[in-house]
């Protein structure tokens, strides 16, 4: 082979792979991150006995008031008839994010349902570079912008009725069923307060065998989980991943922005712990940072979860 030629074919080697790179771009920042799913599975996780449950697991919407194609596949979603919502937290990507959040999840009034908070439902996103998220778990900036949290709070508790479960506790009927259900605050940013959860579980009482106990945060974090289960969870809850965001196909996540093994980073899998096993479903969520507009090999994804009687 002639330097000549040579030299063109490494130059068609170096544009396929430039044009590889840029249609990925392309498909990922203008095609699939619009390219909303319903993910549908099922786990048996409630008391002997118990009716099904369709649970609308929402997360990491990350909402601008000008997302209005994202608003409205949320809105559509209560169609489906979902017997609780469980919303893992991130609503809000913007400081007027509240009123796309409004649009969104106002046919969702009346259906039970329970929150918790991811820090952007405290903080309002900044510029950061995207290739730190390859590095390690995201940190909080020096300097945040507070968002309104207790107006987005009022929106769920006062409007829609639900429930709030940042180092908290509740109990609820959902389809006829008794299920308690338990919460921390973001554990991404070590707001979650173990103690203060364990005295709102004693302040539940004694068990019931014939009651449920859902547990549900934002970020998956080991020790989180383990201490859901320590708690009696009998099923678990949790966003915050994103599924990776960028993922490899056939490979999937990079990164889980926490401690959670990789392959556990979206969908439905098992955790286990101290001789337990519970369901764990994970959000690769709906949203994403307004400054990092992209999802590739990762849809935007609400799940419905029917949880059954275990044998």
């Amino acid at each position: 082979m002639t330097r000549s030629s040579a030299a063109r074919t490494a130059l068609t080697a170096l544009g396929a792979v430039g044009a590889v790179g840029v249609g990925a771009a392309i498909w990922g920042v203008g095609i699939e991150r619009h390219l909303y799913t319903v993910r549908e599975a099922s786990a048996a996780a409630l008391a002997p006995g118990s009716a099904p449950v369709r649970v609308l697991h929402i997360s990491d919407a990350h909402m601008a008031p000008w997302q209005h194609r994202k608003q409205r596949w949320l809105a559509s979603l209560a169609a489906l008839e979902p017997d609780l919502v469980v919303n893992t937290g991130d609503n809000l990507g913007h400081r007027d994010g509240l009123a796309g959040i409004r649009r969104a999840l106002t046919p969702f009034e009346g259906i039970p349902g329970v929150f918790v908070h991811g820090s952007n439902d405290v903080q309002a996103p900044a510029p950061r570079n995207p290739l730190k998220y390859f590095t390690g778990p995201s940190k909080g900036h020096h300097d945040p912008e507070p968002l309104d949290t207790a107006a987005m709070d009022a929106f769920f508790t006062d409007e829609l009725g639900w429930h709030g479960l940042n180092n908290a506790a509740t109990r609820l009927d959902v389809a006829g069923n008794s299920i308690e259900f338990i919460g921390v605050d973001d554990p991404h940013r070590g707001w979650d307060d173990g103690e203060a959860l364990r005295r709102e579980v004693a302040s539940l009482g004694d068990p019931d065998e014939r009651s449920s106990r859902i547990a549900v945060a934002h970020a998956p974090y080991r020790r989180v989980l383990d201490d859901f289960i320590d708690l009696g969870a009998d099923a678990v809850f949790a966003g915050h991943t994103h599924g990776g965001q960028v993922c490899l196909p056939g490979f999937g996540a990079l990164v889980a922005n926490c401690d959670i093994p990789l392959k556990q980073a979206k969908g439905l899998s098992r955790w286990s712990h101290a001789g337990r096993t519970v369901p764990l479903n994970v959000s690769a969520g709906c949203g994403h940072s307004i400054y990092a507009p992209v999802r590739f090999a990762c849809r935007p994804e609400a799940t419905l979860l029917t949880l059954t009687a275990r044998d």
